[in-house]
């Protein structure tokens, strides 16, 4: 077919016209074509446009992925040859094991520091600043407007007010300490402005020079994590003592049990339990990744302990009687369990499990001495590992990326591990103002002081306000929207002598004796300490201050206008309670109740619950000699016994009941056979703990209805026991006759979970309640998130088992310490010891941590020759 501009111009010619004459006839009777750009031609521009597109798009992503591999390979620590840094006198020996943990070996202390500062800042500079911009409210200044909140709340805490005065009032040797450790990390800021990390660097800005309030900066935000939550806990119980009474909130509120084990309660019996030997792993069918283990990683030996016949349980009476912060838009409080389908899970303390054996009880005729710190997980990883050497100082464990020194570890001389002591050092005054702006006070009205703020906002404009303090602290923000009172936290960390610098002591003690007196000043976060040394002894000490009151115990917000509450003193010292020798030869600590009956003193009105402790009791009063090996496999054991007394209830009344459908029954059989350990490939270990959670809501609803989020107790499970164990009338929802009828109730609630497969037996309890680990910078970019850490991983374990864990909190190290030969002694943290994300150091650990094995910690220089991997020395500066 003739194209249609041809046949125009055949037209024209053929009447020999021009274009612009009168058109002819035949122009007239022009076919009715449209006239259009060839579609060809259309095509062949498109496809152009296309291709242009794509190259230019390729070329930018070439261009991009070279400057990204090459920002991360510049920032990438030197591991050997030497470096030359500011504020060294002598040569400083950097030798790093296959894990990256450094032994650091220097002529004197201040060249220990620099050196520390600098090797610290190597891997974990990022993280170092996010800490320090967390806890002194200044995130959003380098990360923008998503941060002003978290800023706003964090500068109503006042955490820089608190490191200013700390390290104000600084001895002058410990300042030296402390400024060395700062020369360091300015040494190594100042030599990589144009090679930071890649967090730096996509986030456009620099990290400014690190002053020791810095390094308290990092301690009163570890302090705030571990001990700033009882005061939403008791607006909370507030809440719900205006609606229940005094008898169901004194229920609730539990604080103690008859399975409490105090340190000091040597030989105290133990109730009815599982006495199976731990044998458990994260990776269902031990193989949860085809990934390498770790080269030198040793596997948790996992004997068969002594068998008993199963205990039956006696009713008894009531005794009388605790990521990244720098990037995570959520403040550091207590954690869930934080399964969102499962939100009446207790909530979990910021806490740790530590244990020490005399040589009575091992198989060297040493002490063994363990720990492992529960927090919320973050990566990189809240411990850096550190070998510290100069002279007679050599000391070895976990270190807190910012500070100077040993956190957990050993010298040569004594060990020791901490576990959160709890204590209520926080309370909340309701004040009463006027129209002018003042506060009542026993003195007449009073102005409140005024600190203003400017929160900087990268990007964005400046937020401004102010802060208001009373005499007893500054006024918070409720978390109950409604209520507009005037609330003001009194908070021990506001007290001058509170946030302060042992571990220079503790480092360097060489008996129990030096021990002590090196926590005689600890403020806080006050801790359950366990301690053994090289001669054989092993003690137990609580540390911190703790506040007496002139009445009441903390638990519910009181009256500020008076001196009714007010605190008077301190628990002193010498009466905190501390054990010695004891005839037993075993001490633990869980987080669980240390004041034995009868003491005099309100350490907490908010012990955790005992279940961990008990178990660590069971298993250790076990007649054997315990090895390392069995002391890693302690730490790894799931067996969680509420949730297997609560499943027992549930087969009970479920067998019982004629209205039980066909696939509870089915639930059932599978229940009758658990041996109680939440396993993550275990079926019945998912029925009976979402089957406690129903039953935990069905009953909380019938009393509170919605206003059951209140509830939030570290004993929940306590009450929770308590009412089935003595079938508490007051407890029963009245849709029920009959504790059997609501514990069927559960059940079928639970096999009717959507998460519940069609096949009950197919149900796994690692996939309902898995772990999750994502660096918090780069785990939200998409195509890094695959590398940015494990992701979400099914994982053994729960809330009340030794291996205490949630979905984003579990243990943080674990270490043991071997006194019959310190190069025995083993840790391992959770992802790695860099920050950096194409470190080989980034996740080499996880595998450990994941599947229950550990490394050697090697401490004398001839083991530290042997793991010898990297060689750098540190060189001062020629002149």
């Amino acid at each position: 077919m003739l194209h249609p501009v041809r046949w125009v111009r055949s037209v024209l010619l053929y009447n020999r016209i021009s274009p612009m004459t009168e058109p002819t006839t035949a122009f007239r009777t022009l076919p009715n074509w449209t006239f259009q750009r060839p579609r060809r031609s259309k095509l062949r521009l498109c496809l152009r446009a296309t291709l242009l597109v794509l190259a230019l798009l390729c070329l930018f992503c070439g261009a991009a992925y070279l400057w990204f591999r090459s920002a991360a390979n510049a920032a990438l620590p030197q591991l050997d040859g030497a470096i030359e840094i500011e504020g060294l006198s002598s040569p400083v020996s950097v030798i790093r094991d296959a894990q990256g943990v450094p032994n650091i070996r220097a002529a004197n202390m201040e060249d220990l520091l620099v050196a520390q500062g600098y090797v610290t800042a190597q891997d974990r500079l990022w993280e170092m600043d996010t800490m320090r911009r967390y806890a002194a409210g200044e995130l959003a200044a380098g990360l923008g407007s998503d941060f002003v909140e978290l800023d706003k709340k964090q500068r109503t805490l006042g955490l820089r007010q608190v490191a200013d005065r700390a390290a104000a009032n600084l001895s002058p040797r410990d300042r030296a300490f402390l400024e060395a450790y700062a020369r360091g990390v300015n040494a190594y800021i100042a030599d990589h402005q144009h090679s930071l990390p890649l967090e730096f660097r996509l986030a456009r800005y620099s990290p400014v020079a690190w002053t020791p309030t810095d390094s308290f900066l990092v301690g009163a935000a570890m302090a705030e994590g571990l001990n700033n939550y009882s005061y939403a806990h008791e607006l909370g119980r507030e809440k719900v003592l205006a609606k229940l009474g005094p008898e169901l909130t004194a229920d609730l509120y539990v604080n103690n049990s008859f399975r409490d084990i105090p340190p000091s309660g040597d030989g105290q019996e133990l109730t009815g339990g599982s006495d199976q030997a731990p044998a458990a792993t994260d990776a269902p069918n031990d193989n949860a990744e085809p990934s390498r283990r770790p080269r030198r990683a040793q596997r948790a030996h996992h004997p068969r302990l002594q068998q008993h016949p199963p205990v039956r349980r006696r009713p008894r009476r009531h005794r009388a009687a605790m990521a990244v912060p720098g990037l995570s838009t959520t403040p550091l409080d207590s954690a869930k369990l934080d399964f969102s389908a499962y939100d009446f899970l207790e909530p979990l303390a910021d806490g740790s499990n530590s244990w020490v054996l005399s040589g009575e009880h091992t198989a060297s005729g040493k002490p063994l001495l363990s720990n492992d710190m529960h927090l919320r997980h973050q990566l990189p990883n809240v411990w850096y590992e550190a070998h510290l050497t100069a002279g007679d100082f050599d000391v070895a464990g976990v270190t807190l990326p910012g500070a100077p020194f040993v956190v957990v570890g050993h010298n040569r001389r004594i060990a020791w591990g901490f576990t959160n002591l709890g204590p209520d050092v926080e309370d909340v005054f309701i004040e009463t103002f006027n129209e002018r702006g003042e506060y009542l006070t026993p003195e007449g009205w009073k102005s409140p002081d005024v600190r203003h703020e400017t929160i900087r906002v990268k990007n964005g404009r400046d937020v401004s306000f102010d802060v208001l303090v009373t005499r007893h602290g500054p006024l918070i923000t409720p978390p109950d929207k409604n209520d507009k009172r005037k609330l003001a936290l009194k908070w021990v960390i506001y007290d001058p002598q509170a946030l302060t610098f042992p571990f220079f002591d503790l480092n360097s003690a060489k008996n129990w004796q030096e021990f002590r007196a090196a926590f005689s000043h600890f403020g806080t976060p006050g801790q359950n300490v366990v301690y053994a040394d090289v001669d054989g002894h092993i003690g137990y000490q609580a540390t911190g201050l703790v506040p007496t009151r002139s009445s009441g115990d903390g638990s519910l917000p009181v009256n500020g206008s008076d001196d009714q509450h007010e605190w008077t003193g301190y628990i002193p010292f010498d009466q905190l309670p501390s054990v010695f020798d004891p005839p037993s030869g075993l001490l633990a600590t869980a987080n669980a109740r240390i004041t034995p009956d009868g003491y005099p003193n309100s350490i907490s009105t908010e012990w955790v619950a005992p279940y961990r402790t008990e178990r660590i009791y069971r298993v250790l009063r076990q007649d054997r000699k315990f090895t390392s090996a069995d002391m890693l496999a302690l730490q790894m054991d799931v067996q969680s016994e509420i949730d297997r007394y609560v499943a027992e209830r549930v087969v009970y009344a479920a067998e019982r009941s004629p209205k039980t459908s066909d696939r509870a029954r089915k639930a059932v059989d599978l229940l009758r056979k658990w041996d109680g350990r939440l396993l993550a490939d275990s079926a019945p270990a998912a029925i009976a703990v979402v089957s406690r959670q129903k039953l935990t809501r069905l009953i909380l609803e019938a009393k509170l209805g919605k206003d059951s989020k209140d509830y939030e107790w570290f004993r929940q499970p306590v009450w929770l026991e308590n009412a089935l164990l003595f079938q508490q009338p007051r407890w029963l929802p009245p849709q029920f006759k009959d504790y059997d009828e609501l514990l069927t109730a559960a059940l079928e609630d639970a096999v009717r979970d959507p998460q519940a497969p069609s096949d009950l037996s197919s149900w796994k309890y690692g996939d309902t309640f898995p772990v999750e680990i994502r660096h918090d910078f780069f785990g939200k970019m998409p195509f890094l998130r695959r590398y940015a850490g494990p992701g979400v991983q099914p994982q053994s374990g729960g809330g009340q088992t030794v291996k205490q864990v949630g979905r984003n909190f579990g243990p943080s190290e674990r270490l043991t310490v071997d006194f019959s030969n310190f190069d025995s002694s083993t840790l391992n943290i959770v992802n790695g010891q860099s920050d950096h994300l194409f470190s080989r150091h980034f996740n080499d650990q996880w595998q450990a941590w994941y599947t229950g094995t550990t490394f050697p910690l090697p401490f004398s220089q001839d083991a530290v020759e042997k793991a010898r991997v990297n060689d750098l020395t540190l060189m001062p500066v020629r002149r």
